[in-house]
């Protein structure tokens, strides 16, 4: 089939179609050649998935700059004779340019069993040939590039995260001296070391979802599961560091708190002594506990924070804080219960007299059955140590046998 001669003015426009095409697949080559992911690829020891993958991918990339050089040297010629004088021959040549395999490429011979007897190891394709080409090896270049600019964009920002939480607890974790948590520590860093090797060298096998970046995603799951044990090994660093911290405050303020009940104590002890000499046992609370067990559980505080044990010290701190808190506020009840166990016989004392002068002024202040019954009650109440049960029935029986009295006419 014989293509028409193109026109002066067919030329022009054809030309200058064909420079806006070549400009536009040049700069998307420029900018595929310069991209980061490119760039990653070249200057890395790549291996596996990565280094298979970008073996056939810089193969096919040559070739496509090979395709584009010859292309775009047909183009510039046609675009160089279009300025110039224009006559049949020029136009010929034009058209030729354009429109037939004027692009002439060394493909090299191919396999002998397949091989022509004529083939000379050249290859000549037309402009449509080459674009088609050049578009074919393009896609699946940028999708390898894009592919592994997509992982190392991702996952550099997390391996980054925990080589900062790393490295700011590692110390923290040594000056402990929790052989677990170093350790853990430790396996941590190994894997993150493991993880930055694959995605220096190898990360496509990072790549999930096929070569399209648009419908792929990036294995994580290797990294996400280094997070949760940092992030675990880093609250657990954390903890120690702020019990460490906070220990030597905390058995100042237990110090200060087993003073306080020791205070308690000693009142406590010394009120129930003095209504031990006065009331009987029975209307008594029991006798307050000594500190005997607090005082040495104390003691050894000084043993644990000088070993570094410190989630054994701060549980030891919470129950000796919490036993001190119940053991003060008992001793204080208790106080106040003998207190109180006083008062009532001082009340009780009161109340008999207050009566014994009710039974006066009604004339029956010698009476025998009264007299007999104040004297039991008053006898009860001055005796030491009281039955203060006892005393208080009897002051109950006086106190209404005078109320009766006071209701019949004397």
């Amino acid at each position: 089939m014989t293509i028409p001669v193109l026109t002066k003015e067919r030329a022009s426009a054809v030309v200058q179609a064909a420079v806006a095409e070549r400009d536009a697949i040049q700069a998307n080559l420029l900018e595929l050649d310069g991209s980061f992911g490119k760039r990653l690829l070249e200057g890395a020891a790549l291996s596996g998935e990565t280094k298979r993958r970008w073996e056939a991918t810089a193969a096919s990339l040559a070739s496509l700059w090979e395709v584009y050089s010859a292309y775009s040297a047909v183009i510039d010629r046609a675009a160089d004779t279009v300025t110039g004088h224009l006559g049949p021959r020029e136009l010929a040549a034009i058209t030729n340019l354009l429109t037939g395999p004027s692009i002439q490429l060394a493909a090299g011979p191919g396999p002998l069993a397949g091989r022509d007897l004529a083939d000379s190891g050249r290859e000549n394709l037309t402009l449509v040939a080459a674009v088609t080409r050049m578009r074919r090896a393009f896609g699946p270049v940028t999708e390898v590039v894009s592919a592994t600019e997509q992982v190392v964009n991702e996952m550099t920002g997390q391996l980054d995260s925990l080589t900062a939480e790393l490295s700011r607890v590692t110390p923290l974790a040594a000056s402990l001296a929790d052989e677990a948590l170093t350790g853990n520590l430790a396996a941590a860093q190994s894997k993150l070391s493991r993880l930055r090797a694959t995605l220096s060298s190898d990360p496509l096998s990072l790549w999930q979802g096929g070569p399209d970046p648009t419908a792929g995603a990036v294995d994580t799951s290797g990294a996400d599961r280094l997070q949760e044990r940092v992030t675990a090994a880093v609250t657990r660093v954390d903890e120690l560091v702020r019990l460490r911290e906070d220990a030597r405050q905390r058995i100042t303020e237990v110090t200060t708190a087993a003073a306080a009940a020791r205070a308690a104590y000693e009142d406590a002890m010394a009120a129930w002594q003095r209504a031990a000499a006065k009331i009987s046992a029975e209307a008594l609370p029991a006798q307050p506990p000594g500190l005997a067990e607090l005082t040495v559980r104390i003691a050894g505080l000084d043993t644990l924070l000088a070993a570094g044990r410190w989630p054994r010290l701060a549980a030891e701190l919470d129950e000796i804080e919490g036993e001190l808190a119940t053991t003060t506020g008992n001793l204080r009840a208790t106080e106040r219960t003998v207190v109180d166990v006083l008062s009532r016989r001082e009340e009780l004392r009161g109340l008999l007299g207050a009566y014994q002068a009710k039974a006066a002024r009604l004339g029956a202040a010698e009476d025998p059955g009264l007299t007999e019954r104040y004297n039991y009650a008053r006898g009860l109440l001055w005796s030491a140590p009281c039955d203060l049960a006892a005393a208080a029935d009897a002051v109950t029986g006086y106190q209404q046998a005078i109320l009766a009295l006071g209701g019949q006419p004397r």
